[in-house]
C-alpha cells in the first residue's frame, strides 16, 4: 500500500481536483483491471484513448484518476489530477510505485534496428557468467536472474516494466539490460526509468507504418540519448551514419565502437567462417562462436559496453568467447546430407542483406543459396518489395511466402513483395502462401551443400493468423523435413 502523494513525485500537473493523501493499491492505465483503491491513468493510445472509461474505472474502485483532460462531470469518489502528458506521467508514477527500481541496479538499455536482442541478451549471459545477478527484458524473453516471463512486446507497459524490475530488485540484481524500441521511447514507455548507459546499433528502414517518417523513427531514437543523465554512458556505432546523431545532444560520457571508422573500441574481423569469427580487439586475438559481420559489431557492443562497466578485461573475452546469443538469430542446423539451414529473425530489408552477405561471405564454393521469406501483416508496407529485392539479389532462389499475416490476406502481402522483384530474378522466385509448405519445397530444391535461409520469425513459436495464434516454429519445422532428407 502507498501514499498518493509519494506517488505523484516528480509529476507537474495543470490542475487539481481532491487530495494527495489517499491510500493506493495499485497503478493501472487499463479500466479491465481496476480494482478497490486503484489510481488510474487515462492515457491517449494509438486506437483506444484511456479518457472515455474514466466513469468506468470509478465505478469500479479508483479513489485517483490522472488524464490530461477533465471529464465534463467529475465523481465526487475520486481525487483528480491533470497533466499535459499522461502517457509520460504513467511511467514516473509506476516507477514510484515501485519504489523505483531501476535506481536500484544499473539499467543499460539497447535501441537501434537491428542487434538489440543479441546485444541485451550477451550482456545478461555475459554478466551472469561473471558473477553477477541479472535481470534481462527482451523481444525473446524476460528473466529475473533465470527465471523466465513470457515476453509480448520488445518493451513492455510501464506498469509491467517496473514491476519486472522491482522483481530484479528483490531477487538481488545488480544490472538488468533492456531492449528500448522505437515505439517505447516514443510512447513514454520508458519514462521516469534511471539508466546507467545506453547503446546504439543501427538505424535502417523498418517502422515507418508507426512513425510514417525516418526521420520521426530517427528523432524517436535520439530522444533516448538525450535523455540520458550525466552520470551514464552513450555508447555509439561508429561505423553507422546515425551514430554521431545520437550523441548531439546527450549529456552522458560519450563512446563509441567499430569495426572500419575511428573508434573508442575497435576490432577488425581476421576469420569469419559457419563456425565462428576470429576478431583482433584491442591487440589481442579472440575467438567467437558467432557468425558474421553483424555479429562482430554485436559482440563489440557488448566488449565495450562491459569495459565502460569497469569489467576486467581478459575475464569478460574468455566470458564472451563462450556464448552464443539469442535464439532465433543465425541459428543453423545441418541436414545429413549436409545441407545447411538458417533461421533468422531479420524482418527489415538491412537485416535480410547482413544475413545473405555473411552467408555469402563465408560459403566454401558454388553453393545454392535458397531464401524463404515473408513480410508480416498490420505493419510498414513499404518495406516489402525491398526485402524481396534483397532476397533476390542475394539468394540464388527465393520463395515468398506468409510470415505473421495478422488481420491482412497474404497473398495480398506477397504481391506487394512481387512488385520489388526485378524482371531477371522472376525465374528464380516462386510464392507459396503457406509457411511450412514453402520450407518444405526449400528442402527439396536443395542439394548437398547448398544453403537455406529461412527468415523473418527466428525465435517465434506461433505464426498470427486473423488474430489466431497456431503453433509454428521454423528450426522445428525445417529439422523435420531434415530427418527426411539423404
Amino acid at each position: 500500500m502507498k501514499y498518493l502523494s509519494d506517488i505523484l513525485e516528480g509529476l507537474a500537473f495543470t490542475e487539481l481536483q481532491g487530495s494527495a493523501d489517499t491510500e493506493i493499491t495499485g497503478v493501472v492505465f487499463d479500466s479491465r483491471k481496476v480494482v478497490p483503491g486503484s489510481l488510474f491513468v487515462a492515457v491517449k493510445g494509438t486506437i483506444v484513448d484511456g479518457h472515455d472509461y474514466i466513469d468506468q474505472a470509478i465505478k469500479q474502485g479508483a479513489v485517483a484518476i490522472i488524464c490530461e483532460d477533465l471529464p465534463a462531470h467529475t465523481a465526487a469518489e475520486a481525487d483528480f489530477f491533470m497533466v499535459a502528458n499522461s502517457a509520460a506521467a504513467l511511467g514516473i508514477v509506476a516507477s514510484n510505485f515501485y519504489d523505483n527500481p531501476s535506481g536500484n541496479m544499473k539499467l543499460v538499455g539497447v535501441t537501434g534496428t537491428n542487434g538489440k536482442t543479441t546485444i541485451a541478451t550477451l550482456l545478461y549471459q555475459l554478466f551472469r557468467e561473471l558473477g553477477y545477478k541479472c535481470g534481462l527484458l527482451s523481444t525473446v524473453e524476460n528473466q529475473v536472474n533465470g527465471k523466465i516471463h513470457p515476453s509480448t512486446h520488445t518493451t513492455p507497459d510501464p506498469v509491467e516494466l517496473n514491476k519486472l524490475m522491482a522483481e530484479m530488485v528483490d531477487a538481488g540484481c545488480d544490472y538488468c539490460f533492456m531492449e528500448v524500441s522505437s515505439h517505447a521511447i516514443a510512447q513514454y514507455r520508458i519514462e521516469g526509468l534511471q539508466f546507467a548507459g545506453g547503446i546504439f546499433t543501427n538505424l535502417t528502414h523498418d517502422h515507418l507504418d508507426y512513425h510514417k517518417t525516418f526521420a520521426e523513427y530517427l528523432k524517436a531514437k535520439k530522444r533516448f540519448f538525450d535523455t540520458l543523465p550525466k552520470n551514464a554512458f552513450a555508447l555509439t556505432n561508429a561505423d553507422d551514419k546515425n551514430g554521431s546523431v545520437m550523441l548531439q545532444n546527450t549529456i552522458a560520457h560519450k563512446k563509441t565502437y567499430g569495426l572500419k571508422n575511428m573508434a573508442d573500441y575497435k576490432a577488425k574481423i581476421l576469420e569469419n567462417q559457419f563456425v565462428g569469427l576470429l576478431l583482433q580487439i584491442d591487440g589481442e586475438d579472440v575467438w567467437f562462436k558467432m557468425v558474421g559481420k553483424f555479429n562482430a559489431y554485436n559482440l563489440m557492443a557488448v566488449y565495450a559496453a562491459a569495459m565502460l562497466l569497469e569489467q576486467d578485461k581478459s575475464k569478460v573475452l574468455a566470458a564472451l568467447s563462450g556464448l552464443r546469443g539469442a535464439e532465433g538469430r543465425f541459428e543453423y542446423t545441418i541436414a545429413p546430407n549436409k545441407v545447411i539451414g538458417i533461421v533468422d529473425y531479420a524482418h527489415s530489408p538491412d537485416a535480410v542483406q547482413n544475413i545473405l552477405s555473411t552467408i555469402h561471405d563465408i560459403r566454401k564454393g558454388n553453393e545454392k543459396v535458397i531464401t524463404v521469406i515473408g513480410c508480416g501483416g498490420d505493419r510498414d508496407k513499404t518495406k516489402r518489395p525491398i526485402m524481396a529485392h534483397v532476397a533476390c539479389e542475394w539468394s540464388d532462389k527465393v520463395i515468398l511466402t506468409s510470415d505473421n499475416p495478422r488481420s491482412e490476406d497474404p497473398a495480398q502481402i506477397i504481391r506487394d513483395m512481387e512488385q520489388g522483384i526485378d524482371p531477371a530474378f522472376k525465374r528464380s522466385t516462386i510464392s507459396i502462401v503457406d509457411r511450412k509448405e514453402a520450407i518444405k519445397t526449400a528442402c527439396h530444391m536443395a542439394r548437398p551443400g547448398d544453403i537455406i535461409l529461412i527468415a523473418g520469425k527466428g525465435h517465434e513459436k506461433y505464426q498470427d493468423i486473423n488474430g489466431v495464434k497456431t503453433h509454428f516454429d521454423d528450426m522445428e519445422e525445417l529439422i523435420d523435413q531434415f530427418k527426411e532428407m539423404n
